[in-house]
């Protein structure tokens, strides 16, 4: 399942320092969970007799590609002296080195959850675009998110047109209907 595993912190470590291994992994592995949580949405193995909704909905769940191989590039750390939770950075050298690698390494899918805040760079100078446009001319898919910056206008980001930029989304209404059980019972 996971035939690679590389991370990526010379660019870091030349910017904030040594890194802090007290708060981080000095390694591929996954500390706050990002990494581990985008990889099972992408090729989790399927899970049976699983509930949710309260007990409502029984059944099973798998990533999209339940039997995809993985490689993993570890890219983003800690800020110095931040919430660790929420104040993570990825440099742009550390991400072209480990996109480069990636192209080297074969892959096929480019799976890219980062985003940035505040105002989107140009393409000649954002990282994750030159790298995806690298990616694409050796025929790698690349998917980024948008990012979480909204959900104000113009927070969206990695919105190259080579890259296939996903997202949720959230409306103010509802729009309610009653699910009718087997029992006959509902449920709003």
């Amino acid at each position: 399942k996971l035939i690679g595993a590389r991370y990526y912190l010379k660019a870091y470590e030349a910017q904030y320092g040594k890194l802090n291994t007290t708060s981080e992994y000095r390694s591929p592995r996954d500390h706050d969970g990002h990494g581990t949580h985008t990889a099972s949405t992408v090729g989790g193995r399927a899970v049976h007799n699983i509930s949710a909704l309260g007990g409502f909905a029984h059944g099973s769940a798998s990533g999209g590609v339940p039997l995809v191989r993985l490689a993993m590039y570890k890219v983003c750390w800690p800020i110095p002296g931040g919430d660790l939770a929420l104040e993570n950075t990825c440099t742009e050298a550390d991400m072209l080195a480990a996109m480069d690698d990636a192209i080297g390494d074969g892959v096929d899918v480019f799976s890219i959850s980062i985003g940035t805040t505040g105002d989107q760079p140009s393409y000649a100078s954002d990282g994750i675009a030159i790298g995806s446009l690298h990616a694409l001319k050796h025929n790698i898919v690349v998917a980024c998110s948008a990012g979480n910056s909204g959900p104000k206008p113009a927070t969206a980001s990695n919105l190259a047109p080579w890259i296939i930029t996903v997202a949720a989304s959230s409306i103010d209404r509802s729009f309610e209907s009653p699910v009718v059980l087997g029992n006959g019972s509902e449920v709003q």
